[in-house]
């Protein structure tokens, strides 16, 4: 009886110890329970969130329109051409071409402009001057099919320049002196360390006004504009958008709601769904908008300005 006993007093001490263990654990043990048997129920509503995330604004469906933007100074044109690269997609009917910059180096303006030229051949191109389409900013935009610049925009500035700061006398202040070895009459052209001679300034004046036949030429052609005209559409103007669209450098005035209806227009599609860039390229187009902007503030040479 007393083996009995002991026997009973040990088998309710240990349905005690599982009783409370069960009572402690509950809330863990229940999560799992719920979580084993609605396993397939909550994966596939899960999977219908993030689906739902990632529907575009303006439609359920696979983009057919997407958005290219040039911001702050064009030092290098790689970032615009991949994205310009992007849009040559089939998937993609017509393209919104974004622009607020003042303009910056020659080449890189040139190559974003044979760019989109070469996009207009396959699809649609609308350009929206968001705030300054000035120098080498417009000529990236010339051979878009249409112009829409917003009302508050700057736009022009057809000219080219050449700068360099004269430090001559800074050098001499801190005692410092420049020693120099070359080979060639014109190798010094450009120097900061003294003033330019004046066949030095002839040399550097020829490059200048070629770059700018150039540059006015090309406006012409892909405006439509009299180059016997250049007086008033070029030599450096700037314009307010309304001005601008009177000298024919801009198509329409209005804000980005229109240049995006035109897209739409001129690329003919029925239920358009605009590409959206994701919240990480948000970010790094961002950061490199701001570091080109900062490297044009302290770079010096040639450039479209």
């Amino acid at each position: 009886m007393a083996n009995g006993n002991n026997g009973g007093e040990k088998g309710g001490k240990r349905g005690g110890v599982r009783e409370f263990l069960s009572t402690l654990f509950f809330p863990l043990t229940s999560t799992l329970d719920f979580l084993q048997s609605y396993f397939k129920g909550i994966l596939i509503f899960l999977l219908l969130l993030f689906l739902i995330s990632t529907i575009p604004q303006g439609g359920i469906g696979e983009p057919n329109l997407i958005t290219v933007t040039l911001r702050g100074a064009i030092i290098d044109s790689a970032k615009v051409l991949k994205e310009i690269e992007e849009a040559e997609k089939p998937r993609y009917k017509g393209v919104l071409f974004v622009i607020d910059s003042p303009g910056g180096a020659v080449a890189p303006s040139i190559e974003i402009s044979r760019a989109i030229k070469r996009l207009r051949r396959k699809k649609p191109v609308v350009v929206y001057a968001a705030g300054t389409l000035a120098s080498g900013s417009y000529y990236s935009a010339i051979w878009s099919n249409e112009i829409v610049a917003n009302p508050g925009a700057i736009v022009g500035s057809i000219g080219v320049i050449f700068e360099s700061p004269i430090i001559e006398d800074l050098l001499k202040k801190i005692g410092v002196e420049p020693q120099v070895v070359k080979a060639g009459k014109y190798k010094e052209v450009g120097t900061p360390f003294r003033r330019w001679k004046p066949y030095e300034v002839a040399e550097i004046k020829k490059v200048i006004e070629d770059t700018y036949e150039m540059f006015v030429r090309e406006v012409c052609q892909a405006r439509k504009l009299d180059c016997r005209d250049r007086e008033r559409f070029a030599e450096a103007h700037i314009f307010t958008a309304r001005q601008a669209k009177e000298v024919g450098l801009i198509d329409r005035v209005g804000t980005i709601d229109l240049a995006k209806k035109e897209v739409i227009r001129l690329s003919k599609v029925k239920r358009p769904v605009w590409k959206k860039p994701t919240k990480f390229e948000e970010l790094i187009k961002e950061l490199s908008n701001q570091t080109a902007s900062l490297l044009a503030s302290l770079l010096l040479g040639g450039k479209l300005w």
